[in-house]
């Protein structure tokens, strides 16, 4: 089906106002983009952050009477005559296809693949988790998902506990298991990451290792391995918590963070962790180190 799209640029404080009237005046979908290649990078928990320079997007059916709808939103007080806008047509595609191609297996180290469902193995000796995009944030594509799992790749993870502390799509946990954790705790505070974990270890034949909880539900324990793939925000507010996992020589990696962050957040934890040079991906960071 052909598709067209109109675009208005605006500030972020109107930019959800305008999104609810294009869906009210047909748009199958809408989506806020960056209007002027803003870079932001720590939404708070539960926080929709749009850009100072917002352009929201409506998609709407080619046959759909776009001069009625401008009309229409012409009237609107928000945006007035004239307003500036852009109408684009989209060409006809298989775009669920389309989406579905952009996703590819990814190596992290020597040994361990992540591999969409829909793509053939490229090694069936390796270890391999199959992980397809969904509502929880951690596909294996995001440099900081990337270079945790790069790093797992290199430890010796037979029989040990891992804890995931901000698990997401359980990604990181899984991965853990497959590569010979015995077993796997995933904490995060939004419920449908925990449902998006279990879901993907069940795929992955691992369900019955991998435990989850939200924060408030979290159990008292002292893991061998603990990974933080968040912010650096929650890093710095939560480094007691964090720590408080971690056994004697346990192993911590810390990720989420930008490289300009990276020796603030290490300078935090060499209280009580022997820290590593950080492992940089473009503009991201990772950090890793062992409890005194």
């Amino acid at each position: 089906m052909p598709w067209i799209q109109l675009k208005i640029n605006t500030q972020a404080e109107h930019a959800e106002q305008i999104g609810d009237m294009l869906s009210a005046n047909g748009a199958q979908a809408v989506t806020f983009v960056d209007a002027k290649d803003t870079p932001m990078y720590e939404p708070k928990p539960g926080e929709v952050m749009l850009w100072p320079d917002t352009q929201v997007v409506g998609l709407f059916d080619a046959e759909h009477d776009m001069s009625a709808v401008i009309k229409r939103l012409e009237h609107a007080r928000l945006l007035g005559k004239n307003f500036p806008h852009k109408l684009d047509q989209l060409e006809d595609k298989d775009w669920e296809r389309e989406w579905m191609e952009n996703f590819h297996p990814i190596q992290c180290g020597d040994r361990l693949w992540i591999c969409p469902s829909w793509r053939d193995v490229p090694d069936p000796n390796a270890v391999n988790v199959m992980l397809d995009p969904g509502l929880a944030f951690g596909t294996g594509t995001h440099p900081t998902t990337y270079l945790c799992l790069k790093w797992l790749d290199g430890l010796d993870l037979t029989g040990k506990t891992v804890v995931d502390f901000g698990c997401g799509s359980g990604i990181l946990g899984i991965a853990a298991l497959k590569l010979g954790a015995k077993r796997v705790v995933g904490i995060d505070i939004d419920p449908q990451a925990l449902i998006a974990s279990k879901d993907n270890a069940q795929r992955n034949g691992v369900a019955d290792q991998l435990e989850v909880y939200l924060p408030q539900n979290q159990p008292e324990l002292k893991a061998d391995v603990v990974l933080a793939n968040i912010l650096a925000g929650p890093l710095r507010e939560l480094r007691s918590v964090i720590t408080e996992y971690c056994g004697d020589r346990a192993k911590l990696a810390l990720s989420g963070i930008l490289e300009s962050q990276a020796n603030e957040i290490s300078a935090l934890y060499q209280v009580d962790f022997e820290m590593d040079s950080a492992a940089v991906e473009g503009e991201w960071a990772r950090l890793s180190g062992t409890k005194k």
